[in-house]
């Protein structure tokens, strides 16, 4: 799945209005553009650059720049949310385990070059802190949506699935085991379907 970050269209705005909304679509496509580049934690000046508008503009328009992420993010994960959206609840543990790992590695792909450059500056920025923890718990709230056999798992097999099917694991394989998203899909379900396995056994004696 692309992410694409479009400009809006208000309607009904004036001249100096539109042209203000201009430059803040620009300021967050570039700094979306540079992140997709790599460039991990790009300044306001190579956001500025990229944009096409003045450093006091990034500044006119944004608090800072962790405002400019916040935009930014706000909008990747709203695009790349339907992903993860409907948690699998029909068939067996391993059917919607399957389903989850698939879903997961679509979404970390989508959004990886993003959460990678918030993992940058969420250290020293309360308001990416308090955003990303909103996203870990509700991937966590999903994961037991679709297996609600977990509340009734031990601790070390929730918690274990937890974290192997958490971004961290995923750009882990990604990057510095460098497997594809084929290999690394095939590694968490792997590793989900071996957590799991007593759950299954239980399951099947009943």
């Amino acid at each position: 799945m692309a992410i694409r970050i479009s400009a809006r269209r208000p309607a009904a705005l004036d001249g100096r209005a539109r042209r203000g909304e201009r430059s803040r679509e620009s300021i967050v496509a570039a700094l979306h553009a540079l992140v997709g580049e790599g460039i991990v934690q790009p300044t306001a000046q190579q956001v500025a650059e990229r944009a096409r508008v003045g450093l006091r503009s990034v500044f006119r328009h944004f608090d800072d720049m962790d405002s400019v992420y916040a935009e930014l993010g706000a909008r990747i994960l709203a695009q790349a949310r339907p992903l993860i959206a409907d948690a699998p609840t029909e068939g067996s543990i391993e059917t919607r385990l399957r389903r989850v790992v698939a879903l997961r590695s679509a979404f970390y792909e989508a959004t990886a070059p993003y959460l990678r450059a918030q993992e940058v500056s969420r250290r020293r920025s309360p308001f990416l802190q308090r955003q990303h923890l909103r996203y870990v718990r509700e991937l966590r709230e999903r994961l037991w949506t679709a297996l609600p056999e977990l509340a009734h798992a031990p601790e070390s097999v929730a918690e274990s699935l937890d974290l192997v099917l958490s971004f961290e694991a995923w750009d882990r394989l990604r990057v510095d085991q460098k497997l594809s998203r084929e290999r690394a899909s095939g590694v968490l379900e792997g590793a989900a379907l071996a957590l799991t396995a007593g759950l299954r056994a239980r399951r099947g004696k009943r």
